[in-house]
C-alpha cells in the first residue's frame, strides 16, 4: 500500500551520506560580535530557491507531475541533474556548490567552523558565515563586500538586506504575545523567581496541552536572542507532557542582545549548578555563559545526564561543560587572527575548583565520571585557569588602560579588562550578568 510518494533513488544507490554543515548559532554570533568589534558592516543575502542550485551526483529518477506528462512518453520518468525541494539529499550539493564557489573566487575555509570562509586582499579581509540558505558577509574594505554581493547575485538568484545594528527579536516577541491571547504583560527582571521549584501537580487545573508544547516552541527560538528566559523556558519545557495552570513565563519583549564597537576581546566563561533541582529524578542544571569582549555570545542551561551525588560534583560538571565551549571558541577564533593564552573560567564552588587543580583527591571524586576530569587535563596544560568569583574581579579604574595593554600577560589582565560588569550567581541557571 503506498502511503506517500516520495522521490526516491534507484534501488543500490547509497544516498545516507546527507550531511550538510549548518552554523551553529554561538558562530553567528561571535561573527556579530567581532564585527561591531572592527566596526564591520554586516549585510546578509538570501539565496531564493537555493536546493535548486545544487547538482546531485547520485542517480534519482522521479514520475512525471500530474497532469504534465509528456504527450509522447507518457510512462517514462525523469531523471535528475539537479536536486529538488524533499530530497533527503538536497542541502548537501547546495552546500556543495556553494562551497566550490567560494574558493574558486579565493576564500579560505574555517578550520573548525566549515561555514565559515575568510578572504584576505592586502591589508583587508571578508568574513562570509552561511546558514543554509542564507548568507552573512562583512569587512574592513567596501569594495571587497560590494565587489562580492555583485559575484554572487551573478551566480545566484539573490535578495540583500543590511543587517540592523541591534540583535534582538522584538517583532517576534509581539507576534507570539498576541498568537496566545497573553495580553501585555508586565515587564519583569526575571521570568523566574531563582528559588523556584516545579513538579507534577496533578491536583492542579489542566491546560490545553497543545498551545502549552506551542508556547515553549515558540519561546525555545526566542532564546536565540533572550538568555534570561532560557531556564525558565526549558525548566517548563520538561513537564510538557502534563502542564498545569501553574507554568507561566512572562518577559519583557524588548529586550535582546547589543554588540558594542570598540570592545576589546578578551575570552572568558562562567558556569554554575543548581546540585539535585530537579524534584522528580533529583538531577542537577548546569549554567555557563561565554562571552567575547563584554560580548555574550553563548549561554547553556541544562539539566545533567546523571545524578549528582555532592554539591561538588554538579559544579565540576557545569565546569566541563563550559571549558568545552571555551576550547571550541577559543579554536574557531583562531580563524579570526585573535590568540589566548589561559583562559579564564569563573566557577562559583571552591571544592569544585579544588578537584580540578588537585588530583590527589581520589576518596572525593572516585564517584565522578572520567569524562568530566578532562577539564582538570586542559588545567593543567594551561589552556585554562579556574578561578572563583569572589577573586580578583575587583580593578581600579586607573589600571584599566595598563591592563588593556597586558592582556596576554594572564587571566587577571583579561578579567579586569571590562569594568561595565559585575557576577551575580542564579542557582539553577544562568549566570546573570547585570
Amino acid at each position: 500500500m503506498v502511503v506517500r510518494n516520495k522521490a526516491r533513488l534507484k534501488e543500490g544507490i547509497d544516498y545516507e551520506e546527507t550531511f550538510a554543515p549548518v552554523a551553529r548559532l554561538e558562530a553567528i554570533r561571535i561573527l556579530l560580535a567581532f564585527a561591531a568589534s572592527k566596526g564591520f558592516k554586516l549585510q546578509q543575502m538570501d539565496v531564493k530557491s537555493a536546493f535548486l542550485n545544487g547538482y546531485i551526483e547520485e542517480k534519482v529518477y522521479v514520475r512525471q507531475p500530474p497532469s504534465f506528462e509528456s504527450s509522447k512518453f507518457p510512462d517514462r520518468v525523469y531523471k535528475l541533474r539537479k536536486a529538488l525541494y524533499g530530497l533527503k539529499q538536497a542541502p548537501r550539493p547546495w552546500y556543495a556548490r556553494l562551497k566550490s564557489f567560494l574558493l574558486k573566487y579565493g576564500f579560505v575555509m574555517g578550520s573548525v567552523d566549515k561555514t565559515l570562509f575568510f578572504l584576505s586582499r592586502g591589508g583587508d579581509t571578508l568574513i562570509v558565515q552561511i546558514y543554509v540558505d542564507e548568507i552573512i558577509f562583512g569587512g574592513s574594505c567596501h569594495y571587497l563586500v560590494s565587489n562580492f554581493a555583485e559575484q554572487m547575485s551573478r551566480e545566484f538568484e539573490m535578495s540583500l538586506m543590511v543587517l540592523p545594528q541591534a540583535a534582538d527579536q522584538a517583532k517576534y516577541t509581539r507576534d507570539i504575545l498576541k498568537k496566545f491571547d497573553m495580553g501585555d504583560p508586565k515587564p519583569m527582571a526575571t521570568p523566574m523567581s531563582t528559588n523556584t521549584t516545579l513538579d507534577v501537580d496533578e491536583d492542579r487545573e489542566a491546560v490545553d496541552q497543545k498551545k502549552f508544547r506551542g508556547m515553549i516552541v515558540s519561546l525555545m527560538y526566542l532564546t536565540a536572542t533572550r538568555p534570561d528566559i532560557q531556564f525558565a523556558v526549558f525548566l517548563c519545557a520538561r513537564y510538557e507532557s502534563s502542564p498545569r495552570t501553574a507554568f507561566s513565563v512572562k518577559f519583557t519583549p524588548k529586550l535582546g542582545l547589543w554588540y558594542s564597537s570598540g570592545s576589546f576581546l578578551s575570552l572568558r566563561g562562567f558556569s554554575d549548578a543548581d546540585h539535585a533541582g530537579c524534584r522528580i529524578d533529583r538531577k542537577s542544571t548546569s549554567g555557563t555563559c561565554e562571552f567575547l569582549g563584554i560580548s555574550l555570545v553563548s549561554w547553556s542551561s541544562r539539566k545533567q545526564a546523571s545524578v549528582s551525588l555532592s554539591t561538588t560534583e554538579a559544579e565540576y560538571i557545569a565546569a566541563a561543560s563550559c571549558c568545552s565551549q571555551l576550547l571550541w571558541m577559543k579554536a574557531t577564533l583562531s580563524d579570526f587572527g585573535l590568540s589566548f593564552g589561559r583562559i579564564p573560567l569563573l566557577v562559583d564552588s571552591t571544592s569544585a575548583i579544588s578537584v580540578a587543580k588537585n588530583p590527589v583527591l581520589h576518596s572525593r571524586t572516585k564517584h565522578i565520571d572520567v569524562r568530566f576530569h578532562f577539564l582538570r587535563d586542559h588545567y593543567e596544560k594551561g589552556d585554562i585557569d579556574l578561578i572563583h568569583p569572589s577573586d580578583g574581579l575587583e580593578v581600579d579604574d586607573e589600571d584599566l588602560d595598563g591592563l588593556r595593554q597586558k592582556s596576554s600577560n594572564g587571566p587577571e589582565a583579561m578579567l579586569g579588562v571590562d569594568r561595565s560588569w559585575k557576577l551575580g550567581t542564579r542557582k539553577g541557571g544562568l549566570v546573570t550578568v547585570v
